[in-house]
């Protein structure tokens, strides 16, 4: 009889495991339990956190590189490199992530080291460059990544603002002439998985800048400079305020989608199935019996298309039996079912104490890797 085939295909567990290390103790218990398994770890992303060392799992190559953090600090960071294709990650260059001491400045954040990444990008050779968004720390609309490409963001003095998004209020114009002339040649694709607008009660300040520790007079303040910052940005590329506006995507990430598609001439793609299809994914479970994937909450956030979404539906699409490793679920079992779901094992069946649960993740997962196996 051929031994089985698994594939294990999970995220991360937030605040205790990486992805990695969520998959190496789910193989780690399946191979006790039947070391004849032949078990395959394949990392996933969804655009987000962890994108890069994914990318890196799958055989891409790192490429280190010096840029400003939120709050305009160096840090280092990486990109990844395949080819012509370059994947660079927001999180790791200036999101929540890379805020010093985890100090949340919602107005003053900036985007600008994402835009560093992505000119080291292009300085590389990159003829595409995937952009993931996720994890912000900056309400900027992109303002710090496009000055980190050669735009120049002036007052009605014709001095430079300073950076974040509070500042955008007191912008004039946008002087777009100095963008570097590769960006011209160069496809960008902006990773994602949310369709927000850049303004209004679904926009980048009202669905998302609360995370980032911006309270009601500040949001109030973010809107009104981000609205400024659109129609600015509209009389500077001679695009339709309302079209660049809506565009789907556009409130993503403190709104560097709008930066991205309205003046970089970028297209959204969905982050998972981007993701998935860079690491092969589709390929990598023909054949096997089984797949397994998770995170560390499964609950409607995944279903809105997080990385164990993806993984979920690709099995389905290939029928193979699917099973969920999480630290906790509120998904109801006939959610789980109709998600992709075949079974949804979390470490709180386990051990009910959370604590205990994210102290002892890997151990506990490897007991319910053994269960699998």
């Amino acid at each position: 009889m051929p031994a089985r085939r698994v594939v294990i295909a999970c995220d991360k567990f937030k605040g205790s495991l990486t992805a990695r290390e969520v998959d190496e103790a789910v193989a780690a218990g399946i191979l006790a339990a039947d070391p004849e398994t032949e078990v395959r770890i394949v990392p996933i992303a969804d655009g987000g956190d962890g994108t890069v060392a994914a990318l890196a799992g799958a055989g891409f190559d790192l490429v280190s590189v010096e840029v400003a953090g939120p709050t305009l600090e160096p840090v280092a960071a990486h990109y990844a490199v395949r080819g012509d294709l370059a994947v660079v990650e927001l999180a790791d260059t200036c999101g929540l992530l890379r805020l010093p001491a985890g100090r949340l400045a919602p107005l003053t954040a900036s985007s600008r080291g994402l835009g560093e990444a992505v000119l080291a990008a292009v300085e590389g050779g990159a003829s595409t460059v995937v952009i993931g968004l996720g994890g912000s720390a900056s309400n900027d609309g992109g303002s710090g990544m496009l000055r980190a490409l050669g735009a120049r963001l002036l007052d009605a003095s014709g001095a430079e603002i300073a950076e974040g998004g509070g500042s955008l209020r007191s912008l004039a114009e946008i002087d777009l002439s100095r963008l570097d002339p590769r960006l011209q040649e160069t496809e960008i694709v902006v990773a994602c998985d949310v369709d927000n607008p850049l303004l209004g009660p679904r926009g980048a300040v009202a669905t998302f800048s609360a995370q980032k520790g911006a309270g009601p007079a500040d949001r109030e303040l973010l809107e009104t400079a981000l609205m400024t910052y659109a129609a600015t940005v509209a009389a500077a590329t001679g695009r339709d305020h309302a079209e660049i506006v809506d565009a789907p995507g556009a409130g993503a990430a403190g709104g560097v989608g709008f930066a991205a598609l309205a003046v970089l001439g970028g297209r959204v793609e969905r982050g998972v199935e981007l993701l998935l299809g860079l690491v092969g994914f589709a390929e990598a479970i023909v054949g096997a019996d089984l797949v397994v994937t998770g995170e560390g909450s499964f609950d409607h956030q995944t279903l809105s298309g997080k990385a164990p979404m993806g993984v979920l539906q690709a099995a389905r699409e290939a029928s193979i039996r699917a099973v969920v490793v999480c630290g906790r679920t509120t998904l109801s079992p006939i959610e789980a079912e109709q998600a992709g779901a075949a079974e949804v094992r979390a470490l709180t069946d386990l051990e009910p104490d959370p604590e205990r649960c994210m102290t002892n993740a890997a151990e506990l997962l490897s007991q319910l890797g053994g269960e699998l196996g």
